[in-house]
């Protein structure tokens, strides 16, 4: 067996094909590591697992951390996408700019948080950018893109501050945090990654309304120089616990041969069976499945960001006032929010595709919902179909990056969620800029009714979706013990 890059063992194999070995050498960060003994198992396909390390010989402490404190940090960068909207007529006003320009700008910062993903996993699965370090620099170029957005009236070095120093920024953050959470908790990924992608758009439900009666052009200097230093802050301090687990690492109390050990992680593995082996980008290429992936979140993210960029506007145009406005804007961020956090949750218990082609669906009929709620005038209907686009709007996303790990492995996951997440970076083009002139050309109706027509062409994307290597197999069968 070829040695593990994080410990050299020494291994030993019986008949069945199943091998095992003690560590010899510890990862020379951590120097309790070498005390750890480990042992390397091999499935009947020929994926290797490292069992025997439990999350506190490696940390110190109990693997949740690395769920709560990348929640915090994600709910701390939420203000630059779902809070962006509530602040455009003060920006427009205090720099001159038109309703295009601040839409481009917010178009300029999803293309580069996006594309930021995949060249950061690459650095980190090489070894030149640590998780620690991809978060330092992130809350560094966060505080600078608000610096920008504050104080930069030409519309070009606000693209080039806030759009793409920020948006890289906060693709850093974004992009190490879900990553963290895939690697720490292989068995049962749904619930964990959507809890902490949640605090991705509920963590912008104060700013929301801050930017909607607190900000004005008296102020607006200080508010946007103090949202910056508290991104910094935030990032910083929960960056300095980061750390990866090392590769193929395994849940002591779970056999990944049998899957035997707490009951909710066996049903979630059985619904959500690890990847048959651990994928490079090339190979997760070659299978036809990541492509298919990224095409849908193309869509299905236009979709969510289109909504995200309009639906203050449309509200005041049809109408119904700045309270309903700015509530139906928390109510999406709010949904948007907790709606990841259940999603994760059911598609470790329905299995990750169906819970995704659901969840495209009512994003898709949200939209004609939304173009209803207007026609009549009621309140009442455009804050529910608030809720379901905010729900479908943000859900889709914990279950692209729980669905990645799940088809190709945790050991290149980095890189292969990054090139299935930049596919966000062609949606803010559409979603947002391209979304504007839609609206222009169109009207409010006509854009939403092409939005749920995307939608629904991503779910049948979705449908498509095989995890590559089992369905050959058969989708049910599941590793053997050895001997």
């Amino acid at each position: 067996m070829t040695a593990d890059p994080i410990a050299t063992n020494s291994s030993t194999s019986d008949s069945t094909g199943d091998s095992t070995g003690d560590s010899t050498n510890g990862s020379p960060t951590d120097p309790q590591a070498a005390h750890r003994p480990y042992r390397e198992v091999t499935d009947s396909r020929g994926r290797v697992y490292r069992v025997g390390e439990t999350d506190r010989d490696i940390l110190g402490h109990s693997r949740k951390l690395m769920v709560y404190l990348p929640w915090v940090a994600m709910m701390a960068i939420s203000v630059f996408e779902y809070a962006y909207g509530s602040a455009e007529d003060t920006l427009s006003h205090a720099h001159g700019w038109t309703q295009s320009n601040t839409f481009w700008i917010l178009s300029v910062w999803v293309f580069f948080q996006a594309g930021i993903a995949f060249p950061a996993g690459w650095l980190r699965e090489r070894g030149i950018l640590t998780a620690r370090k991809a978060m330092y620099i992130g809350s560094g170029l966060c505080a600078l893109g608000f610096l920008a957005l504050s104080h930069l009236s030409n519309v070009w070095l606000a693209i080039l501050g806030f759009g793409v120093v920020g948006g890289i920024g906060a693709g850093l953050v974004y992009a190490t945090c879900i990553n963290m959470v895939g690697k720490w908790f292989p068995e049962r990924r749904g619930a964990r990654t959507g809890f902490v992608n949640g605090g991705f758009a509920y963590g912008s439900l104060p700013f929301i309304f801050i930017f909607n009666y607190g900000f004005d052009t008296a102020n607006y200097h200080r508010v946007l120089d103090l949202i910056g230093a508290y991104i910094m802050i935030v990032v910083l301090a929960s960056a300095f616990f980061f750390k990866d687990p090392p590769k193929n690492w395994w849940p002591a109390d779970i056999d990944p041969l049998t899957y035997s050990g707490d009951a909710k992680n066996a049903t979630s593995l059985a619904k959500n069976p690890p990847a048959v082996k651990q994928y490079t980008p090339k190979e997760a290429i070659r299978t036809g499945m990541l492509p298919l992936m990224w095409v849908s979140i193309v869509l299905t993210a236009g979709v969510s960001i289109f909504g995200i960029s309009f639906q203050v506007d449309f509200a005041k145009d049809v109408g119904f006032g700045p309270l309903v406005a700015a509530s139906s804007m928390g109510v999406m961020a709010v949904i948007n929010g907790i709606g990841r956090g259940v999603v994760g949750w059911l598609s470790d218990k329905w299995g990750r595709k169906p819970t995704l082609v659901f969840v495209i669906v009512v994003l898709g009929l949200a939209q004609f919902g939304v173009i209803w709620a207007g026609d009549v005038r009621s309140e009442a209907l455009f804050l529910f179909f608030a809720f379901l686009s905010g729900f479908g709007g943000g859900a889709f996303y914990p279950l692209f990056a729980a669905l990645t790990p799940d088809y190709f492995g945790e050991n290149y996951n980095a890189s292969n969620y990054g090139l299935v997440y930049s596919g966000k970076l062609i949606s803010g083009l559409f979603g947002g800029g391209l979304g504007s002139m839609v609206v222009a050309a169109w009207g409010y109706n006509g854009a939403y009714a092409l939005a749920g027509a995307v939608s629904m062409v991503a779910a049948g994307i979705a449908l498509l979706l095989r995890q590559p290597g089992r369905a050959t197999a058969g989708r049910t069968a599941q590793p053997q013990p050895a001997g």
